[in-house]
């Protein structure tokens, strides 16, 4: 057996496959578990060991940071490994830590220190530095290779001072916030200012094209980049000067990119340049001692509201490979083996995503056991839910005693969800830490309505006066923020003795005292109502007196919508501690919001439950899973109702929930849940339905439906013999009747056939989604 032959000897056959692919394109299908990482890093090996490729010649694209780490200390270690036997003559592990260390640096200057490997924002600011002296924009801009990279926080500055102070825009119409995150869409669709202005056919479009250019002179005049320029800028340099682009075609000769389905059209446009050196890609055909490696999964593209685009994967064939059918195809690879998840698992992810008509047909095929089946709680309520994650997590620990916390995820599909849960955590001092996001109560707009709260309870709190005086904004700036604080200090007072004092505020203040005033009068009022009034009042008092709500509403943005979520969350969370405690006080309320919060510095150091949102789990896995709130409207999400394909990436987000899971997976939807203040019915998400039912456990004692072709099941002796006028034929505007709802209207019909679902508004009760297979609907005439 030779060397290069043992190196490779525990790759799969696809894995080989995929590895040893020297010069051309290949797409390589990866599903969830099935060793895609390794593929990779093999193949960078491969190519340096096998076919003497120099290690600068290769650009490796992750999508992480983390990601990029893990790579590089996977192909040094295997360089190390191979030089513990012709150095030392011993296999790695029989090597001494000097030994290792030694071989592992000698690596690293050898080889690891000339392979790009690393995200698309670090690498081709990188290319910038080398030559984005080279380049100049439609209006003439240019930067040198010292320029800054503005942040987030630096970029919203520049957008806030155009709009208020260049441009004297209303910045209620015009929120920044929104403006900026539209500047940004622009950029991710590769198009300049002039380009996006010439788009744009009315007032506000023309207006943030306008914010745009000015966006532009600010970034020029402070010589920096925002993380979007660093793609757009590489491409329209790399158009507009051949020379340049060539120079890094002909350096990059092996182009490897991971998680090819959450790509946008920029990155790209990027590799596509790279490749092909500007040829179109359909007509290039010169892979001399060049390769085109991608590899991703359609079937867990879930990021398209961060401009991915799957169907760029989905056209890999057509752009670079053969375009043969996947039995012939000599450019694409599919890595089916999954090496994390037991057969039951594996069987349903396979039965819900077939569901999706945009994917790469494969199958998960399972290397572990069969497992157990899958657990479906129906709750109660959220506060069930919650509370049947805990006994589970208990009865398992105490059964298995080499388990421990940081065995256990909770998945969910808003942020907003975790709060029953972190509070069912706090009470049974179950440790946890929130992944990919902040804990409930320390989130932003949490915080801010609970430094509302503390400031009426207490007003002598000055940081929480300080932190919501000008939130959301009432015209109060930091000038006379800070003079109010000098008066305070110079008199020796709480700042809360001067704020309270109008006499004061109108001297000191001047023309911000009408703000100033404004937020002592909020604050006195619901000081004054405080003792008579539950918490939740206040609350929801807070959020209609300030405009808190009113303001992220104007923003139009995603992250706003989420944030409206939380606030709303906060009111559920005030009714519950309302029914649940023997103190319903502000102060009582305060201390249990306190403890919730401070639950990290409680459990430092020791094994935690990750909770964490569908989005945030892609890439983890853990041995157990809890995927909740599977009910329609939650999940899949209301935002879906006007588009087919948004319910298929909420099946893709389905999909790769369950998949993290290794040893066991538990599923819960409730029969009611509280939304908005009140508790409204809930039903169970449509993908609860495209599961096998065998593989299914419940705490029902009815048998769990499959959500099949003919199979109706009417429980009413009435409708037997009325199948096809109840499951056919449905229009936007019928007005139906549901068995348990009542009399409502058809808003929505999405597919057709046995794929068929509709959106229904009932009176004070919403907009629900239904299975009319299942749902007992009668048509009203």
């Amino acid at each position: 057996m030779t060397a290069n032959t043992n190196f490779l000897a525990h790759l799969n056959s696809s894995q080989r496959r995929s590895v040893e692919h020297y010069c051309g394109a290949l797409l390589v299908v990866a599903g969830a578990g099935s060793g895609k990482t390794r593929a990779l890093t093999y193949r960078i090996a491969n190519l340096i060991r096998t076919h003497h490729v120099d290690p600068a010649h290769i650009l490796a694209v992750t999508f992480t940071n983390k990601a990029a780490k893990e790579m590089r200390s996977r192909i040094e270690l295997l360089f190390a490994q191979q030089q513990a036997e012709l150095k030392f003559g011993k296999p790695w592990g029989a090597l001494d830590d000097y030994q290792q260390t030694q071989l592992r640096s000698h690596v690293y200057k050898t080889i690891i220190k000339d392979l790009w490997i690393g995200t698309f924002h670090g690498l081709f600011s990188k290319v910038l530095r080398f030559d984005i002296e080279k380049y100049q924009d439609e209006k003439g801009r240019t930067w040198n290779k010292n320029f800054s990279i503005f942040d987030d926080s630096d970029c919203q500055g520049l957008v806030k001072q155009i709009v208020v102070k260049q441009l004297d825009l209303d910045d209620k119409k015009f929120e920044p916030r929104a403006v900026r995150y539209a500047i940004s869409t622009a950029k991710n669709q590769g198009l300049s200012p002039d380009e996006y202005s010439k788009q744009q056919n009315d007032y506000r479009g023309r207006v943030i094209s306008d914010v745009y250019k000015h966006y532009q002179d600010a970034l020029c005049a402070n010589n920096a980049l925002d993380f979007d320029d660093l793609l757009l800028v590489p491409v329209q340099l790399f158009r507009q000067n051949a020379q340049v682009l060539d120079y890094w075609h002909r350096k990059f000769r092996h182009i490897l990119v991971d998680e090819y389905q959450d790509t946008n059209r920029t990155q790209y446009d990027l590799i596509q340049l790279l490749v092909t050196n500007g040829v179109d890609s359909k007509t290039f055909n010169n892979w001399e001692h060049r390769s085109i490696f991608v590899v991703g999964d359609a079937d867990q593209s879930i990021y398209s509201f961060r401009a991915a685009d799957f169907t760029i994967l989905m056209n890999f064939q057509d752009d670079f490979g053969d375009s043969m059918p996947d039995d012939r195809t000599e450019t694409m690879v599919k890595l089916e083996e999954n090496y994390r998840s037991r057969e039951n698992i594996l069987a349903a992810a396979n039965h819900l995503i077939q569901h999706n008509t945009q994917r790469i047909d494969k199958i998960l095929k399972a290397t572990r056991g069969e497992g157990e089946p899958i657990f479906l709680y129906k709750a109660d309520n959220e506060i069930d839910e919650a509370e049947f994650v805990v006994s589970q997590i208990r009865k398992l620990l105490r059964e298995n005693p080499e388990l421990n916390y940081g065995n256990f995820a909770a998945l969910y599909r808003t942020n907003a969800q975790s709060r029953p849960i972190e509070d069912a955590f706090v009470r049974s001092q179950i440790p946890y830490t929130i992944v990919g996001g902040l804990k409930f109560y320390d989130r932003r707009e949490i915080k801010d309505i609970v430094a509302y709260l503390r400031a009426i309870a207490n007003p002598n709190d000055t940081v929480s006066l300080l932190r919501v005086i000008n939130t959301p904004r009432r015209g109060v700036g930091q000038t006379t923020i800070d003079n109010l604080q000098n008066a305070a200090q110079q008199l020796g007072v709480p700042l809360w003795e001067i704020l309270n004092d109008e006499t004061s505020v109108k001297t000191v203040a001047g023309r911000s005292s009408k703000g100033v005033l404004n937020f002592a009068e909020i604050i006195n009022k619901w000081r004054s109502e405080s003792e008579t009034r539950p918490v939740v009042d206040i609350v929801t008092g807070i959020v209609e007196d300030t405009g808190y709500v009113h303001e992220l509403q104007t923003q139009g943005t995603d992250e706003a919508l989420e944030r409206i979520q939380n606030v709303q969350e906060l009111v559920n969370a005030t009714i519950q501690f309302q029914e649940e405690s023997d103190e319903p006080s502000l102060e009582a309320y305060l201390a249990s919001a306190a403890l919730s919060s401070d639950l990290d510095n409680l459990q430092e150091g020791k094994e935690a439950v990750s909770l964490m949102t569908l989005h945030a789990s892609k890439g983890l896995e853990f041995p157990i899973v809890f995927l909740v709130g599977l009910e329609a409207g939650l999940f899949p999400s209301f935002r879906s109702l006007n588009d087919p394909m948004a319910v298929e990436e909420e099946r893709r987000l389905c999909y790769v929930g369950i998949t993290r899971a290794q040893e066991m997976l538990y599923l819960s939807h409730a029969r009611e849940r509280r939304l908005y203040g009140s508790r409204e019915p809930a039903i169970r998400s449509q993908f609860i339905g495209e599961l096998p039912p065998e593989l299914l456990n419940s705490n029902l004692r009815t048998k769990i439906k499959a959500q099949t072709p003919d199979r109706t099941s009417p429980k009413d002796p009435k409708t037997v013999g009325k199948t096809n006028a109840q499951t056919t034929g449905w229009r936007v505007g019928d007005r139906v009747i549901h068995r348990s709802f009542g009399v409502g209207q058809i808003s929505h019909v999405f597919g057709t056939g046995n794929k068929q679902s509709i959106a229904i508004k009932f009176p004070n009760l919403g907009q629900k989604i239904v299975d009319p297979k299942i749902a007992g609907l009668q048509k009203i005439d």
